[in-house]
């Protein structure tokens, strides 16, 4: 049995403590927020659970196994330093940290003191890139040409960081693991409107062998948008996501060469087959993600989505805001 607390009952923080309340393994001992609203809701819903404003209590709890951080970005450092400190796993939201020298620092920080971090990075535990994953290593792409999303809606617009930080990190995360490569670069382009913040985003992102990802994030959408393209030599894939049934499809289209010989004998033929729609499972992904830490601490395995990948994750964005402030310079990584 792992104990937890839970710093941050907010937007996300209900979810988390939802999950850990339903696991087997896991208990929620403690829940802290800032907000006495919040504090009353947590009391009304877990009336077992101790609930405090003050989240040195959750810190030095010998109550307590672990710690999630269900906070705003800018506050995420200070708590998951206090708790690694305190011998305390953690579990991050994402992004990991403001910048990518905090990360390194609780990355060493938990090494020396051989405890787990495990950063938010949800939709690597979705039915969805899990499929997408196996379909990449079973080689049913063929080899990759390019990955495009467009996550767009109509807010929620943040008061601390920019589309980039809130949105694009779910890109990133999931690039990061299926893709498996460095990018070499990276292009951005934002535009402010509202707030101060960028609200709109277009990042480009360069891999090797001529792989090319590409990313659309908007808080000024009409509609909600959750799609992904997935372009490889054999097969091409659409992931929408907010698809209740056939989230994914794989379309048997591409284009064949045949010859190289001059420009003008280039012979291109395209390549029109079947479409299918591989079947999902359908688990909540925070369930599965939380359940994993669980085993990943009981077990001492690294996770997948451990300090240095919410590290990688930190530099992609710290790169793709360079870039922006430089109207779309290209910035190597």
């Amino acid at each position: 049995m792992v104990k937890f607390g839970v710093v941050g009952y907010g937007y996300w923080g209900p979810n988390v403590v939802r999950n850990l309340d339903r696991l087997d393994e896991t208990k929620v001992v403690a829940v802290c927020d800032k907000s006495s609203a919040a504090r009353r809701k947590v009391a009304k819903a877990y009336p077992d659970v101790l609930v405090t404003g003050d989240p040195t209590e959750l810190m030095t709890s010998p109550e307590i196994d672990a710690i999630a951080v269900v906070t705003p970005v800018w506050t995420h450092y200070e708590l998951a330093k206090a708790a690694l400190q305190n011998g305390k796993h953690i579990f991050v939201e994402k992004p990991f940290t403001s910048n990518a020298a905090q990360a390194q620092e609780l990355i060493d920080l938990a090494a020396r003191k051989n405890l787990k971090i495990m950063v938010d990075h949800t939709f690597l535990f979705t039915g969805a890139v899990q499929k997408i994953k196996q379909l990449l290593q079973d080689g049913a792409l063929g080899k990759l040409y390019y990955y495009d999303s467009t996550r767009v809606n109509l807010g929620l617009f943040q008061h601390d960081v920019n589309v980039v930080w809130d949105l694009a990190p779910h890109d990133l995360s999931i690039i990061d693991h299926l893709i498996q490569k460095a990018p070499e670069a990276i292009s951005a382009t934002g535009q402010t409107h509202l707030n101060g913040h960028e609200d709109v985003a277009f990042i480009t992102l360069y891999f090797p062998d001529k792989v090319i990802a590409h990313i659309n994030v908007n808080w000024l959408s009409p509609v909600k948008v959750r799609m992904t393209l997935i372009g490889g030599e054999k097969k091409m894939l659409v992931w929408n996501d907010l698809e209740a049934d056939e989230k994914i499809k794989i379309y048997d289209k591409g284009v064949n060469v045949t010859s190289r010989e001059g420009l003008y004998d280039l012979l291109v033929h395209y390549r029109s087959g079947d479409m299918w729609a591989p079947q999902i499972e359908q688990v909540e992904a925070l369930t599965r993600e939380l359940a994993y830490f669980v085993e990943c601490i009981s077990k001492d395995k690294t996770p997948v989505n451990d300090g240095e990948s919410g590290l990688r994750v930190v530099r992609m964005l710290e790169a793709a805001n360079a870039s922006i402030r430089k109207r779309g310079e290209l910035v190597p990584l």
